[in-house]
């Protein structure tokens, strides 16, 4: 048990760690996911014609465009998810074994308040991200924000406070992302454990990526709606103010549907795939590398005391 809460510990300080270099390191596949999701008018193309796209017109470093604002959001919301989440495991479990049912719970609440409390973070970084962007749409209304506390200031002064939590009604549904991919995770790992005796620590990484990959795919959509709301800047519909009620969503997705069919609400799914998967895979091996290390130096320790 002492190992497995170790393992545990380790999972979520990779988690953490790992989220924001994974970020860092596939941060152009998310401009890419971003720029399709909002800007209705470009062309659904591969991932790398869209960012050889956006470098060809804006330079470079477009792709790298808001890092700074979309790592410190990230940096606050593992940091609210983790301590929420462990402060609430300690009251409820109180040194007992905790269940997966459990740990599925705290996390579902977890997720709810890491959301109320760190959205207006990422209306922020979200709109910092597209700042200057070479949109095909006319009618979206170009921002320009000095930095995140400017941006803050310009967001209440102009559209009032309740904007910067646009879009936290699909976030909200968005929480149970990690339940649906447990689900699949679960399933397919019941599958596997049928033709063989035990898993090993790539086919455990196999079957968490399909079951991320399949959790994105079948709420996608929601994540379209959000990157929207969170946006906000476009002048055709003065719903998009509100903070995303279920009118809202439906509303926003039907009109998608209505302009290009079914697929409109896939628009940048392909590189958010690929960022997925590869996160998943960086994470992977840093664990790997870690676990190896840290029960090598476990091992030693053991062997010292006897």
């Amino acid at each position: 048990a002492g190992e497995d809460t170790e393992k545990r510990e380790l999972l979520h300080t990779v988690d953490g760690n790992g989220s924001v270099t994974a970020m860092t390191v596939f941060f152009p596949l998310d401009t890419a996911r971003l720029r399709l999701q909002v800007d209705e008018k470009r062309k659904s193309k591969t991932t790398h014609m869209v960012l050889l796209e956006i470098i060809k017109e804006e330079g470079l470093l477009a792709p790298y465009r808001g890092w700074f604002p979309v790592i410190s959001s990230l940096c606050c919301s593992n940091f609210v998810y983790f301590y929420t989440f462990n402060s609430l495991k300690a009251l409820w479990v109180k040194g007992q074994r905790s269940t997966t049912g459990k740990d599925l719970v705290v996390g579902f609440v977890a997720g709810v308040v890491n959301v109320l409390l760190t959205t207006p973070l990422w209306v922020v970084n979200t709109r910092l991200k597209l700042q200057g962007a070479k949109f095909r749409n006319e009618d979206i209304v170009p921002t320009n924000y000095k930095g995140i506390i400017d941006a803050f200031h310009q967001i209440i002064r102009d559209e009032g406070i309740s904007a910067l939590w646009n879009g936290t009604f699909p976030s909200l549904l968005l929480v149970f992302n990690p339940a649906i991919q447990f689900m699949f995770y679960e399933g397919l790992k019941r599958q596997l454990l049928k033709k063989r005796m035990k898993l090993f620590s790539l086919d455990v990484f196999i079957i968490g990526a399909v079951a991320k990959a399949i959790a994105t795919t079948v709420t996608y959509p929601l994540q379209t709606v959000q990157s929207i709301l969170r946006f906000g800047r476009h002048r055709l519909n003065p719903e998009n103010r509100t903070l995303g009620s279920l009118r809202n969503i439906l509303y926003l997705l039907h009109q998608r549907v209505r302009r290009f069919g079914i697929m409109g609400l896939y628009k940048g799914l392909e590189a958010k795939l690929l960022q997925t998967v590869l996160t998943a895979a960086l994470m992977f091996l840093v664990y790997e590398k870690l676990t190896a290390a840290t029960f090598t130096v476990m091992g030693l320790k053991r062997a010292h005391k006897h």
